[in-house]
């Protein structure tokens, strides 16, 4: 397996560790795009501060540019309504957060289907965070490796064992083939994610818009 070091391209990294993760079983592609749907998630969080500062900036990076009127219309409305306080306050913000987050999925070509409470966050995406605030992936990259590792060495074995009694009968050839189905599927799986094109967010900052 090729190791991943602070000399390769991000991108090279951000697609090693998807492949890994997908196949690893640590994720799958809906607990990406469920990850700004959180209210501990990053659009909730920079919408929250948005409302604090009553600076609509840091939020406009979650949605496309055809969509940002849609975004500040709304933000001025739940600005206007926090002013009253209490049950309003929660009422706005939450509307805030619901319209955000529908708006922001609308662009990912995902559908919106309600915000998630906190800590419902894969803990490995919520590890892809942290080590991105840390500014620090190895750890991270490590113990993805070491899954992956573990799970390539565990349905080897596996077929190793099941191959030597493959015609011995035809139940045994069958679980021999199963053995081996799962094998190279795993390893396929891996490749094709490996070599997969860019994540929707890096086709859209090369194109100058950025979304998650």
């Amino acid at each position: 397996m090729q190791r991943i070091n602070a000399q390769q391209k991000p991108g090279r990294i951000y697609l090693w560790c998807i492949a890994t993760l997908l196949v690893a079983g640590l994720l799958i592609p809906q607990s990406v795009l469920a990850h700004c749907d959180t209210l501990d998630g990053p659009v909730v969080i920079d919408a929250k501060t948005a409302l604090i500062t009553k600076d609509i900036t840091p939020i406009l990076k979650w949605v496309r540019e055809a969509d940002e009127a849609e975004i500040r219309a709304t933000f001025e409305q739940a600005l206007a309504v926090r002013a009253l306080g209490g049950a309003a306050q929660e009422l706005a913000d939450r509307n805030f957060f619901e319209t955000l987050v529908r708006i922001h999925r609308a662009g990912e070509g995902a559908p919106y289907t309600g915000l998630k409470p906190v800590g419902s966050v894969e803990p490995v995406i919520a590890k892809a965070d942290r080590a991105l605030a840390q500014k620090n992936v190895d750890e991270l990259a490590t113990a993805i490796a070491t899954h992956v590792k573990k799970g390539i060495h565990e349905r080897f074995a596996d077929l190793l064992e099941k191959r030597k009694h493959a015609d011995d009968s035809v139940a045994s050839g069958r679980e021999f083939v199963a053995s081996y189905v799962t094998y190279v599927h795993y390893v396929e799986g891996l490749a094709k994610a490996a070599h997969a094109e860019p994540h929707h967010a890096e086709t859209a900052a090369s194109s100058g818009e950025h979304n998650h």
